[in-house]
């Protein structure tokens, strides 16, 4: 399935990388792991989505835990 040319396994990757980079340009840690694990999210959507690039899907879910664990576990300030 195409959208303006582009696949969507591509906008979804888009999508994701920029999260990823807009979570870079938070000042607070807090918005940072959220827009963050939305980015990693989408990664993780995209790695199934290439016929399941484990790659993509295992750092991902790795990092989405970590902003897991300071968002709801230790609690950064």
């Amino acid at each position: 399935m195409d959208f303006l040319g582009v696949s969507v396994t591509e906008w979804v990757g888009y999508a994701a990388s920029l999260g990823v980079l807009i979570s870079f340009l938070m000042k607070d840690i807090k918005t940072l792991r959220y827009v963050n694990s939305l980015g990693c999210f989408l990664f993780v959507i995209y790695g199934i989505l290439l016929d399941l690039s484990i790659p993509i899907v295992i750092t991902n879910t790795a990092i989405l835990g970590i902003n897991f664990y300071y968002l709801f576990i230790k609690r950064t300030v």
